[in-house]
């Protein structure tokens, strides 16, 4: 049964996700209030250079509505201007924003509070000259999924469960009929959408031969290292790039490649998702070739499109999280380590795994399951799948 919360005193304006990251993204100053507990707002919080963020539990509202303390607990709240206060769905803080608003404070409530942020999903075209390409983009996240439209087809690659009927209604808005869902590896942040797709749309799942090779249990496509996915005109590459994981692919189309978790515009992968201690470094070893001598097949005007981006990471100007590989190779250090200080380096200081991880894989690979409401919950957080930074 679902927690109730007093109504809040006063009426009071409130904001959507989407206008939240209007704001951010044009760099307006956000004095954000979060009302839930410590832990989870160490976990998982709006964030970002022009964010001021405080965190004060609900219950303490609730003691200072009693006690008429709100004024001075309001002098907690740092920053300058509008509040905008953040719950997990928008309920208890629709009651803290009525409070402040009822004792003179200019305040608003995030709708739909952190679920409903973690349901924002941006879309974005990247000039592409073999075909339309489209990058999707979760602020809450970071991950990114992207759609390639050709002469009347389209392929989703990294497609995220709780998303899946948008891709099929966007090819549809483009004449196009979405023919195929393509994982880069078995993801270990969030909840694949390659089975929902098959099963509720008929589209024919893909994942490469040596990532179905971890044990995946459902019928599905396996692609080999040098397969090429025929949508429309254009042509999806398949591209080895290991080191994230073993069956980590990427696919080329045109002058843009789709990256995946091998590196992203301002970082390189973990390694650490698939194995132990050992494993580990081996993988990392295996990052490095893919870095130094894959990635040098391809020249410095390729547009890298990775699979995550971070709050470090800058647009193009085009509003996508893509840069060119020859930008890439000259900002991270990583290009001109030599192999065992990169594995150094890259194993020393490896952040914490993503929540839920090895359930998340699990569901990835159909040997547990979840439904859509769980699905959703599991993914909740920011994704980590990238290393620490290695300046």
């Amino acid at each position: 049964m679902a927690e109730e919360y007093p109504d809040p005193p006063a009426d009071h304006p409130s904001l959507s996700a989407a206008d939240l990251k209007r704001r951010l993204d044009a760099g307006d100053p956000v004095r954000l209030l979060d009302v839930r507990d410590r832990d989870e707002f160490e976990q998982w919080r709006v964030d970002g250079p022009s964010v001021t963020a405080t965190q004060l539990p609900f219950a303490k509202f609730l003691q200072a509505k009693v006690t008429d303390g709100v004024a001075d607990l309001a002098d907690d709240i740092a920053g300058d201007g509008p509040i905008t206060v953040v719950c997990a769905r928008g309920e208890s803080s629709a009651f803290v924003a009525g409070l402040l608003t009822d004792y003179g404070f200019d305040a608003h409530n995030l709708a739909d509070g952190m679920e409903g942020w973690a349901r924002l999903y941006e879309s974005h075209e990247i000039p592409c000259d073999d075909a339309t390409v489209f990058q999707y983009q979760r602020p809450s996240s970071g991950c990114l999924s992207y759609l390639v439209v050709s002469d009347g087809d389209a392929a989703v690659v990294d497609p995220l469960r709780t998303f899946a009927d948008r891709y099929v209604t966007d090819a549809a808005d483009r004449d196009a009929a979405l023919r195929y869902a393509v994982d880069t590896h078995v993801h270990a942040d969030h909840v694949s959408g390659l089975r929902e797709l098959a099963t509720d749309h008929d589209v024919e799942p893909m994942l490469p031969a040596r990532a179905a090779d971890r044990g995946v249990a459902f019928a599905v496509t396996e692609l080999n290292d040098d397969a090429e996915i025929a949508v429309g005109s254009a042509a999806l590459a398949a591209v080895p790039l290991p080191g994230h994981t073993t069956g980590m692919t990427g696919f080329a189309v045109g002058d843009v490649l789709l990256t995946g978790d091998s590196v992203f515009v301002e970082s390189v992968a973990r390694p650490d998702l698939e194995s132990d201690a050992d494993g580990t470094r081996d993988l990392a070893r295996s990052l490095y070739e893919t870095l130094t001598r894959r990635l040098a097949d391809f020249h410095d005007d390729t547009v890298v499109a990775p699979g995550h981006y971070s709050e470090s990471a800058e647009r193009a100007g085009d509003g996508t999280y893509t840069a060119r590989l020859g930008d890439i190779r000259e900002r991270l250090p990583a290009f001109e380590m030599d192999r065992e200080t990169f594995v150094e380096r890259v194993c020393a200081d490896i952040p914490p795994r993503p929540a839920n991880f090895e359930r998340i894989v699990a569901v990835n690979l159909g040997t547990d399951t979840a439904d859509a409401e769980a699905a959703f919950e599991l993914e909740l957080g920011p994704n980590n799948c990238a290393a620490a930074p290695m300046d």
